[in-house]
């Protein structure tokens, strides 16, 4: 899982580079879908850690950031 974590982490900083960068937006929702994914690798490990407060709250901030991503690839 922690291998999952950096590689989806590195993804999400070099994405968001190149949207500051450039200025130009067109790949956010591809940006919010990998931060929703490291959200729900997080609750994952929380749940293994048996912290379910935790994983709560990620699992509820992954559904948020896949909805507001399915959002923006349809609003384009």
């Amino acid at each position: 899982m922690k291998i999952v974590r950096i590689i989806l982490a590195i993804i999400v900083l070099a994405l968001s580079a190149y949207l500051l960068i450039t200025e130009n937006f067109e790949f956010m929702p591809y940006l919010m879908l990998i931060s929703g994914a490291i959200m729900l690798v997080r609750g994952l490990v929380e749940l293994q850690k048996d912290r379910k407060g935790g994983f709560l709250g990620c699992v509820v901030v992954s559904l948020f950031l896949f909805f507001v991503s399915i959002q923006g690839f349809l609003m384009n």
